[in-house]
């Protein structure tokens, strides 16, 4: 090392915690858990495409390791170095030891990374691949203010399940940086006007999307960005200038522009399994580092992994040290970045000890669960792994919500018009209970109407117009055959396959996308609705559109003309749900009146107090007593083709005003607070696949619109 370089980079002791890269006035110190090393190299670049290093810091186990973990601190070294490791040991696979010192390996607990260089080809097999690999940033985040949040409740969410890039990187955006952070923050007016109170993003965690492959002359990559890479790194093709280590910074932007708009970010988070797959994989990070500790390996052939993903490898979530970084992650993205909770792929992977078996008490969901740090986040899990576990209702912890799938069946089912026997229960007993909150489901283990997300659509799956559009799945141009995506979507093109010019045919579609928004805004629960599903976007019947990063996907917002009215159907009836508790209650109906002598909920048919429930029926209406001066509610749902008339139970001295009919042109549809049309009949005949709401005036509606939260607390 000449003097230049050895007066610049001064190397100390450091210390072992935290890890990660961490930098102060005078340099940064550095700390990697890899027990079972020999040696570790620190590489430090001057700028992210230099492809050798302006010096690389050799670390002296007698010095730089206590217990398990390598620690260095090197003066000189400032924020916006770019960096990375080379990890010295055995390569015995089957001791589950893949040390390999030709491979350039980035920090697990890097706050962001860029790929100018990146080959992940190169990554495989025993070359050298410095002038090919990432490179981690030192990034400076004690500079950054407390984030402030909402900690709106839970039962008053209405969440909006998007793709950070696909939301503006049609040109039909009009936005100055598309399909990044910055891009979202000029949509947030959209998403204010529609009423919804939380976005989930799609995954944030920087993933590999330089994978490529063509198909029909298209390219086609990783577009969802379930691979993570690296879990503090917020993913730089979000970021308009990634280089610069300016990921923090343009992700806290937009967090922030999302608070003061009253909008809580939660995100979607990969943690039960990376992108370095199975043992024919890259190897870029914690393979080099700490294989064994990091991954669920077979037992008794260690150079394999355990695969309860479907995804080539499994997180070792309830080793000690992978239970220490998940929570640290989280930690990081509330405490530094700001977000307001997280929702959890393939969730149940979490609950499997170090052996694969399910726990009883999994001590990383626990601790999320009883962590001071997390206690206000909003913690929602995907209660199913690839391996066949199904958790759905009895999720380990309390506060976790789930996403209800039941929920999405059912209604689909109903909508559709089917009658029958459906787990047990009629259709309509079904339905009534996903309505209720899902009792049936959740309320036996001590759980509440909040620990049920209720949605129609998300981003796996056909979207909202597809599902009244295609009998079919149509996954052709992701060039499998058609082999890939669900089979059964439960759904129904009401006439043709496909896009209609048919006035009839589009008509009954939009009747039935209203006749999905109303149940799900009626629903006890949390509601979940997809991008673009409120301005009917369409994937042309693609149900498994994860590798379409192009028009198929992306938000176009010609829609939001086009389909201006579906549009204002659901702000409106989000709107609806805002204002009447009734329909986003914190607890389960128990019978309770009110002072009108009205249940809190009351089962109808086509004549008051007598349900149908036989497996025949494809009707339901039920009351809702609103607590003191909040209106009742009236719901009517036919979903035989034919129009049925219904009889109106009596609230005395207070009479029905109609607000929704689902089979009406907009903007009669819905009608606004104050507008509402009041019904002197005593009966209502509910068109053919219809679904009509009234209220009573208790008070003035048009004076009962609730305001937005407005206060917030800093953690």
């Amino acid at each position: 090392m000449n003097a230049t370089v050895k007066e610049r980079f001064a190397v100390k002791t450091g210390r072992q915690y935290p890890l990660g890269s961490t930098p102060d006035a005078h340099g940064t110190n550095f700390s990697l858990f890899s027990p079972h090393a020999d040696g570790v190299e620190l590489l430090l670049f001057d700028a992210h495409d230099d492809v050798t290093p302006v010096h690389v810091v050799k670390l002296d186990p007698r010095v730089h390791k206590t217990f398990q973990f390598w620690h260095v601190y090197v003066e000189g070294v400032k924020a916006g170095t770019h960096y990375a490791y080379r990890v010295h040991g055995p390569n015995e696979p089957n001791r589950g030891l893949r040390f390999n010192n030709n491979k350039v390996l980035i920090d697990p607990y890097a706050k962001g990374n860029t790929k100018t260089l990146w080959r992940r080809g190169d990554a495989c097999g025993d070359d050298d691949n410095l002038a090919t690999s990432l490179r981690s940033v030192v990034i400076d985040v004690s500079k950054f203010t407390k984030q402030t949040f909402i900690n709106r409740p839970m039962s008053e969410s209405i969440i909006y399940e998007m793709h950070v890039g696909g939301f503006t990187r049609s040109t039909s955006a009009g936005v100055k940086n598309p399909g990044t952070f910055d891009g979202i923050v000029e949509k947030i007016p959209y998403l204010k006007d529609l009423g919804v109170t939380a976005v989930e993003l799609l995954p944030v965690f920087e993933f590999d999307n330089t994978e490529k492959r063509i198909v029909d002359g298209k390219e086609l990559t990783n577009y969802w960005g379930y691979s993570t890479m690296a879990y503090f790194a917020p993913h730089p093709m979000y970021c308009v200038n990634p280089e610069n280590g300016n990921h923090v910074a343009e992700f806290r932007a937009m967090v922030k522009a999302f608070h003061e708009a009253d909008i809580e970010v939660i995100l979607d988070v990969v943690f039960n399994h990376t992108d370095e797959g199975n043992h024919q994989g890259p190897v870029y990070s914690f393979k080099g580092i700490a294989n064994n500790a990091y991954y669920y390996l077979m037992p008794e052939q260690r150079q394999y992994y355990n695969d309860y993903t479907g995804c080539g490898n499994t997180f070792n979530v309830n080793h000690p040290i992978g239970e220490k970084f998940i929570l640290d992650c989280l930690r990081y993205w509330v405490q530094v970045m700001g977000v307001d909770g997280f929702r959890f792929d393939e969730g149940s992977v979490l609950s499997r000890g170090e052996d694969g078996a399910p726990l009883k008490h999994p001590p990383v969901l626990w601790q999320i669960e009883l962590d001071d740090v997390l206690v206000d986040t909003k913690v929602i899990a995907e209660a199913w792994d690839a391996a066949g576990l199904y958790q759905v209702g009895h999720f380990p912890g309390a506060r976790w919500a789930d996403w209800n799938g039941k929920f999405r069946d059912h209604i689909r089912q109903f909508v559709r018009g089917e009658a029958g026997m459906v787990d047990g229960s009629s259709m309509v007993g079904a339905v009534a209970s996903r309505i209720c909150g899902s009792p049936d489901i959740y309320q036996w283990s001590h759980h509440l109407p909040q620990n049920s997300v209720n949605f129609i659509a998300c981003h796996d799956g056909f979207t909202l117009n597809d599902l009244v559009c295609y009998n079919e799945k149509h996954n052709e141009a992701n060039g499998e055959g058609n082999r890939d995506g669900i089979n059964e979507n439960l759904s129904s093109n009401y006439g043709m396959e496909g896009p209609s010019d048919d006035p009839a045919v589009e008509r009954l579609r939009d009747q039935q996308v209203r006749n999905f928004a109303a149940i799900l805004m009626l629903s006890q629960g949390v509601p979940m609705l997809l991008m673009g599903d409120e301005v009917r976007r369409s994937q042309n019947g693609n149900n498994n559109a994860y590798c379409q990063d192009n028009e198929l996907n992306w938000f176009d917002w010609n829609l939001t003309q086009k389909n201006a009215h579906i549009f204002r159907f659901w702000k409106w009836m989000i709107n609806f749900r805002k204002m009447h508790p009734a329909v986003h209650r914190s607890r389960y109906f128990t019978g309770e009146t009110n002072a009108r002598g009205l249940a809190d909920i009351t089962w109808h048919g086509t004549r008051p107090h007598h349900p149908d429930w036989s497996p025949q029926s494809r009707v339901l209406a039920f009351t809702l007593g609103g607590d003191g001066a909040e209106s009742d509610i009236l719901v009517i749902m036919n979903m035989y083709w034919e129009p049925i008339g219904f009889e109106l139970p009596q609230v005395e001295g207070f009479p029905w005003y109609r607000a929704v009919d689902t089979s009406k042109e907009s903007p009669y549809d819905i009608l606004e607070p104050g507008n509402e049309e009041l019904t002197s009949q005593i009966s209502y005949v509910a068109q053919g696949r219809s679904i009509a709401v009234f209220i009573t005036k208790v008070s003035d509606p048009a004076k009962s619109v609730r305001p937005e939260r407005k206060a917030k607390s800093s953690k």
